[in-house]
């Protein structure tokens, strides 16, 4: 081979391999609601007011197969919208080749932050959009229906997680589960009824010395459940809320300490007050229920080593669940 051949070879792979690493993006519009409660979901779905949300859809095409289909991780943030080490991990997926999909349930809604009311945007309702994107994604030519998994961080991470509840699932999606669930240190002080969650993979990545979504709780709920679920937690110690970001621990005097909460959840969708046992059904009634048993004051920030950990433990755990042998 001359060295004329030689460089336009050289020059072709080049243009091939950066071709194929190129990804593309999309925004992809659908139909969601506004449920305040999961007992809205449960026994009031149809009647809930109709709401439009949109996300990204990254894909990591790959350009010598156009008609390829990828694995799917759809990312949930939490109180305070999407954050940099939210997207650090939805970046680390991509460059392992999976989808990625960036939900925004809050801009959708016109809302930045929900930190300390917990009442504008709800779990409920992301729960509903997550699985509402499903479906529209499920449809989606470059990407597997069927190897599409959840992952969120703090209120996100109470949607990756309860999505999995079945009560709530079989009334929302028969059709379509998700393949597996992350949940980065979500809201676990709740005591379910109803303890059929899915079998699909479930994991929770929480700081030992989290105030504002303890620890101890989400240790007691994935005891309960670990009979007869697929679901698994690892506490990382010296750790707080927010222990995968790279900001120092801070005092956020505005956030939701629920350390002191426990939570009755009916097999309804009702999450129940303490002492009185009324249901949390609207927001005044909530701020009522908050006020038996939650404190203002949290701290949040980051721990390298666990930063390190979690990241390496999410690539594990989507590359075990979502690629096939």
């Amino acid at each position: 081979m001359n060295t004329i051949k030689m460089h336009f070879f050289i020059l072709s792979l080049g243009f091939i391999m950066h071709v194929s690493g190129q990804i593309n993006q999309e925004l992809i519009h659908f139909q969601s609601a506004n449920p305040f409660s999961l007992n809205d979901i449960i026994n009031n779905l149809e009647n809930q007011e109709k709401q439009n949300v949109f996300g990204k859809l990254t894909i990591p095409q790959d350009s010598l197969n156009h008609k390829k289909k990828y694995s799917l991780i759809i990312g949930i943030a939490g109180s305070m919208g999407w954050r940099k080490h939210h997207l650090d991990y939805m970046k680390m997926f991509q460059e392992e080749g999976f989808a990625t999909f960036e939900l925004n349930s809050f801009k959708s809604r016109g809302i930045s932050s929900t930190v300390g009311s917990q009442n504008q945007v709800t779990t409920a309702a992301i729960i509903l959009d997550s699985y509402r994107a499903l479906e529209k994604l499920a449809k989606h030519s470059n990407i597997d229906k069927d190897r599409v998994a959840i992952t969120g961080w703090s209120l996100g991470g109470g949607v990756a997680l309860f999505s999995g509840w079945i009560p709530l699932k079989k009334v929302i999606s028969q059709e379509l589960s998700f393949a597996a669930h992350l949940a980065f240190y979500p809201p676990c002080f709740f005591n379910p009824q109803n303890l059929s969650f899915t079998k699909a993979p479930m994991h929770i990545l929480i700081g030992e010395d989290d105030n504002w979504t303890p620890a101890n709780p989400c240790e007691n709920l994935v005891d309960i459940l670990s009979e007869n679920s697929n679901i698994g937690i690892t506490v990382y110690p010296n750790s707080h809320h927010g222990f995968d970001s790279e900001e120092p621990v801070r005092r956020n005097e505005n956030g939701y300490s629920f350390k002191n909460c426990l939570f009755d959840l009916t097999e309804k969708g009702d999450v129940l007050m303490n002492y009185l046992g009324l249901p949390m059904s609207n927001p005044t009634l909530q701020k009522i229920g908050f006020l038996f048993c939650v404190d203002r004051g949290v701290s949040i920030g980051g721990n390298s080593e666990a930063r390190k950990k979690s990241l390496t433990f999410a690539k594990s755990f989507m590359k075990r669940s979502l690629i096939k042998d």
